[in-house]
């Protein structure tokens, strides 16, 4: 199996691109698209920033974790330094949409 630089990189579905979607499959105007995308988002930030995990059914968790505070290094100089402790934001798959994936993938596999 020959891995290439392009097969490596992922093209990205932006904010712009959803709300273009809305447009063509729901028939929100453009603006509307966009507010909505936007104001989706604003919820799920806003919630993740209070401390509230996000959970959207057959998709999957975004979850707050809270990070130890730990010893590390400058990569650089190799100099010891403290990492503090910190707040991070996680995600982890439905098993509806890991399913998914693994249909997709052993659909692709075969038919390469």
């Amino acid at each position: 199996m020959d891995i290439s630089v392009e097969t490596l990189e992922t093209p990205a579905l932006t904010k712009a691109q959803l709300a273009e979607l809305l447009f063509e499959q729901i028939g929100l105007n453009k603006r509307e698209s966009k507010d909505m995308i936007d104001a989706f988002f604003d919820l799920v930030i806003n919630s993740l920033v209070d401390g509230v995990d996000v959970k959207i059914t057959g998709f999957g968790n975004f979850q707050i974790r809270t990070k130890a505070p730990r010893p590390g290094r400058n990569p650089r100089t190799g100099e010891p330094i403290p990492i503090e402790a910190r707040r991070v934001v996680t995600f982890h798959a439905s098993q509806k949409l890991k399913e998914l994936i693994r249909e997709h993938m052993a659909g692709k596999l075969k038919t390469e």
